[in-house]
């Protein structure tokens, strides 16, 4: 109130709160509250997070009904407002049909982060595909652009946003999360509400009325042509995207992909399309190496008539490849598939692009005849470690090496015609980047391209 005494400005963010609070508290008057209101306002703001405490699921769902139906009744937003959907963590295979009905009733972009791969089709029009460090441009161009930002069961970690002051710098942010710990953890919201997903997007469903698409919509359509994932195709040397894009096309997107921990990872969610949920196992977070493996076995067992595919690193399948004994053993058929470029790829593409080549300890090659300062592959370099090939056969499972660009069909082919584990070692480009990238603490919208 002071401020306003004074001549001066309300900081804009704590004052869109406080607007959110009496949204969806009660006493609807946004934008128009009597400037008297103001009395109130930082009592208000001191108990917010006592105000997210007190929103369990039945309630968090009326007054964000309270707030649509104001939304919808007012013109607060104009016709061509920006929304933007981001979904993780969403496995229900029965919540797949409210998530189409939501975003296909108002025309809403849709990104999904890579925990929650395939809650929305991958292949659906408004999809726009994952968002952050090595998402689409298009993704997150719609995120700095937007001017509503619905977030359901995202925690908004490091990876999505990048220079969180400069994530989605225009936009009203709505969360939507079943723990009430991960609202405002890390980015401030303005409409907070906690819940179960699945009922709160039922009841918005019931009151959405349908909206025609409009110039966000066309202006994010020509994102998507404009900047579509891409790399440098080559008959001389084989590209991890032409292996997951190969494994794609032949299980016809179908497959249980379950990866490791590092560029194989982000090489597997940019390129295989993920159209329904718990089809994408994989470690986020913590990002633990050695996970995809003994999950593509659990993912097999639980799905016996399931294809399952374990897209790996060279380095991260040595966390757990003894686990060769138990598919061996028990006739598991999972396929493995090894990017194996004779790095830590992920730790070396860091290495390339900010320390200058300066490579250390992420060669698995490298022996006591190589020079310390080398900074790329040549010729010269010893052969690498271990001959997976030999290693699967050591435990009686089918492995097989592929080469060139040419072999990677047929060998696809071959082990989806084997009943039983099969192991194959693609001698990949070795230093093949994941791009595009954001550069860690940048704004999204600053993006490294191959």
């Amino acid at each position: 109130a002071d401020l306003y005494e004074k001549g001066g400005e309300v900081d804009k963010t704590l004052w869109r709160r406080y607007i959110a609070y009496k949204l969806t508290t009660g006493g609807i008057r946004p934008w128009r509250t009597r400037l008297t209101d103001l009395i109130v306002y930082y009592q208000i703001y001191r108990d917010w997070n006592t105000v997210i405490e007190k929103l369990d699921d039945r309630e968090g769902v009326e007054r964000l009904k309270k707030y649509v139906e104001y939304w919808i009744k007012s013109d607060l937003i104009p016709e061509q407002y920006k929304v933007q959907w981001n979904p993780q963590k969403i496995k229900d295979p029965t919540f797949k049909e409210i998530v189409l009905e939501f975003a296909e009733k108002l025309n809403i972009p849709v990104t999904t982060t890579l925990m929650g791969l395939g809650s929305f089709p991958a292949t659906h029009p408004l999809s726009l595909g994952m968002p952050g460090m090595h998402g689409t441009k298009a993704a997150n161009f719609a995120f700095t652009e937007c001017d509503l930002l619905i977030s359901i069961g995202a925690r908004f970690d490091d990876r999505v946003t990048g220079d969180i002051n400069k994530f989605a710098p225009y936009a009203t942010i709505l969360h939507v999360d079943i723990d009430p710990a991960s609202i405002s953890k890390n980015v401030k919201v303005d409409i907070p509400v906690v819940g179960d997903a699945k009922n709160i997007l039922k009841e918005l469903n019931k009151i959405l009325k349908p909206k025609k698409p409009t110039a966000w919509n066309t202006k994010i359509n020509n994102w998507l042509k404009k900047y579509p994932l891409s790399y440098r195709k080559s008959d001389k040397v084989i590209k991890p995207q032409q292996v997951v894009e190969t494994i794609y096309r032949l299980t016809k997107g179908k497959a249980i992909i379950a990866t490791e921990v590092g560029q194989n990872q982000m090489w597997a969610a940019q390129y295989y399309k993920f159209d329904k949920p718990r089809m994408f196992l994989s470690s986020g977070g913590l990002g633990t190496m050695g996970y995809g493996f003994p999950a593509a076995i659990g993912a097999q067992l639980g799905k016996p008539d399931a294809i399952v595919f374990d897209i790996a690193g060279d380095g991260s399948i040595q966390m757990n490849i003894q686990e060769l004994a138990t598919v061996a053993v028990n006739n598991i058929p999972v396929k493995i598939a090894i990017l194996n470029n004779g790095y830590l790829g992920m730790v070396r593409q860091w290495q390339e692009l900010f320390y200058d080549r300066n490579y250390a300890g992420t060669c698995l090659c490298k022996d006591i005849t190589c020079p310390p300062d080398c900074k790329s592959p040549s010729s010269r370099c010893p052969k690498m470690v271990p001959d997976f090939v030999k290693v699967a056969e050591a435990y009686n499972v089918c492995g097989i090496r592929i080469e060139k660009p040419a072999e990677v069909e047929k060998a696809i082919k071959k082990a989806l015609s084997i009943k039983g584990p099969v192991l194959m070692d693609f001698r990949i480009d070795r230093e093949e980047n994941v791009f595009p990238m954001v550069p860690a603490g940048k704004p999204i919208t600053e993006m490294i391209e191959g």
